[in-house]
């Protein structure tokens, strides 16, 4: 569950704002002012923070910048209409967005989950890397490591290997494997995949029975 900072000096604001937020799923923690938000961000951090500009003891704009010394954390700014240079001020920190007051608490909410998603951390998955238990297949580097230690193998083992991996659970003969990974124009025989598929399975170590022998038919990558 995500976690959002309200700070605001008015009690009636916090209560209006955590009440949507938990309504709308996130999880609420509050501070009355920017001293006290500082101090939360640095022991407890949260996804996001809804700050106030105009607070007692330490103001939105002073918290901003203390805390940017140590975290990118998204901030939208609540601000007074007329606080045009403070707003400027804030982007110029780092804010994210800007709420003006009186506010539509359905607004912050949208303006809430525009910027959690804007400013997710979340990388996509890259699919040039297969990886089953410590075994690592980078597809574009041609590299091949198990328990982090690069394994020696040859241009030709690799893409044998990673040709049954692309084709995992399917059993391939060995003519379609001849002229995959050799070509058409090749002029050797069927021995040699038997002979690569022994280095390889010698090269994989731990992991050579991840190499199936179809008995007159070929061979199959499969997962244990």
């Amino acid at each position: 569950m995500q976690r959002i900072l309200v700070v605001d000096d008015e009690d009636g604001i916090r209560d209006i704002l955590r009440q949507y937020l938990e309504f709308e799923g996130f999880a609420c923690v509050e501070a009355a002012d920017g001293e006290a938000a500082v101090s939360m961000m640095k022991n407890d951090p949260v996804d996001l923070i809804l700050m106030d500009i105009m607070m007692p003891v330490c103001d939105g704009i002073t918290a901003l910048r203390r805390i940017r010394e140590f975290s990118d954390v998204p901030v939208i700014l609540l601000t007074a209409k007329g606080e045009e240079y403070d707003k400027v001020f804030g982007f110029d920190l780092g804010a994210d967005d800007y709420v003006v007051k009186p506010f539509s608490p359905r607004e912050v909410m949208s303006r809430v989950k525009a910027v959690l998603k804007r400013t997710s951390r979340t990388e996509p998955e890259d699919d040039s890397v297969y990886r089953f238990r410590t075994l690592e297949v980078n597809q574009k580097s041609y590299v091949v490591r198990i328990d982090g230690q690069k394994v020696d193998m040859t241009p030709k083992e690799f893409e044998l290997l990673n040709f049954l991996i692309q084709n995992k659970n399917t059993v391939i003969t060995r003519d379609t494997i001849l002229n995959k990974i050799w070509g058409y124009d090749f002029y050797g025989d069927s021995r040699t995949v038997d002979t690569h598929i022994k280095m390889l399975r010698a090269s994989l170590g731990e992991y050579r029975d991840l190499i199936k022998t179809i008995w007159g038919v070929g061979y199959k990558y499969e997962e244990y």
